[in-house]
């Protein structure tokens, strides 16, 4: 293997505090290696402008194109719209300009070498699980990765960014109770999800905490309003206790399934049920009444993931946390 002449892997390896052959065996991403050292060698080969020239011919040379990769699970709904317009500003702003790339179910889709091949300057994944083999083609290829909003917890080798899921969960419930709740549901997202978790923790322990022993009852949904719509209406109608009932959706699009399911059963938001959603999708606010959510701040999060990027003071393997806002609307206010 050969470098570009910016830097090589003894200039590395004294950086890093290492040997060569650790350098090497890191970059390629071969070998077992404590996550540390991983991370440190690529955080000196970053710094030094590392770029390998075993690549094919013809193509930019890692790092040198203007231009930035986001790649996401799914396309054309109010979560992504407001994810891929905070990334476009983002790397507008720093002189990039943007791909976007689509993940397929295909196991042998082939985008990062796509990515590789068009001399990517850095690639932010967001809401998909890369495979090792993947990781593999960006990191032998030198480029910089950045997690945003990742549905398992982070490798301490790659850089994510999250909002508080947890805090803005446990906030949604004491608000709740504050409008004189005293039976809840709570309707959580795909149990894989990471920030799902969270949120159903955050709820539920708040809850707990507050008003032991008050009626809590969990329902599965996947993240579309249909299948929340589905699971509310059996948990309505068999949700033990009287007085108001606080429904937490883990995301808006979930929250407007309850909507509909609240309605078919005759009963009235806020009066009967107060709901609160999780996101502050542009939809949220037009619901009929409009929606209370935990604001995540989508865009921010895209720019801040976008600009981790390039940012040479900025550790691999941090974690970028940016906070909840509740968005009170009519949905829990009673009157």
């Amino acid at each position: 293997m050969t470098t570009s002449g910016r830097a090589t892997l003894a200039q590395i390896a004294h950086e890093a505090g290492v040997s060569t052959s650790t350098v090497s065996r890191a970059l390629r991403g071969r070998g077992e290696m404590a996550a540390p050292t991983r991370a440190r060698i690529l955080a000196a080969a970053r710094r030094l402008g590392y770029a390998r020239e075993d690549e094919p011919r013809g193509r930019p040379r890692t790092g040198t194109a203007r231009l930035f990769d986001l790649v996401l699970g799914h396309y054309h709904d109010p979560y992504t719209d407001e994810v891929t317009a905070g990334a476009h500003q983002a790397a507008a702003e720093l002189g990039y300009d943007l791909v976007l790339t689509a993940e397929s179910d295909d196991p042998g889709d082939d985008w990062p070498i796509r990515v590789r091949g068009r001399g990517s300057a850095g690639v932010v994944l967001g809401l998909i699980r890369p495979t090792l083999s993947q990781l593999t083609v960006l990191r032998d290829a030198g480029i910089p990765i950045v997690l945003m909003e990742p549905p398992s917890e982070a490798s301490v080798e790659l850089t994510s960014v999250r909002t508080t899921d947890r805090a803005g969960a446990a906030e949604a419930a004491a608000h709740l109770i504050e409008r004189g709740c005293t039976r809840f549901i709570v309707v959580a997202g795909a149990p894989a999800y990471r920030y799902g978790r969270a949120r159903v923790e955050g709820f539920t322990r708040t809850v707990e905490e507050l008003l032991p022993g008050a009626p809590l009852m969990r329902v599965q949904a996947g993240w579309e309003a249909v299948q929340a719509r589905q699971a509310v209406l059996p948990a309505l109608r068999s949700l033990p206790g009287s007085g108001p009932v606080g429904l937490f959706a883990c995301s808006d699009e979930m929250a407007a399934g309850a909507y509909r399911s609240i309605a078919e059963l005759g009963l009235r938001v806020p009066a009967d049920v107060r709901v609160v959603g999780f996101d502050d999708v542009r939809g949220a606010r037009y619901l009929q009444p409009g929606l209370t959510t935990v604001r995540q701040p989508i865009r921010e999060m895209a720019s801040a993931a976008v600009r981790a990027l390039v940012d040479p003071d900025l550790p691999i393997g941090s974690v970028i946390e940016l906070p909840t806002t509740l968005v009170i609307r009519g949905s829990t206010h009673a009157g």
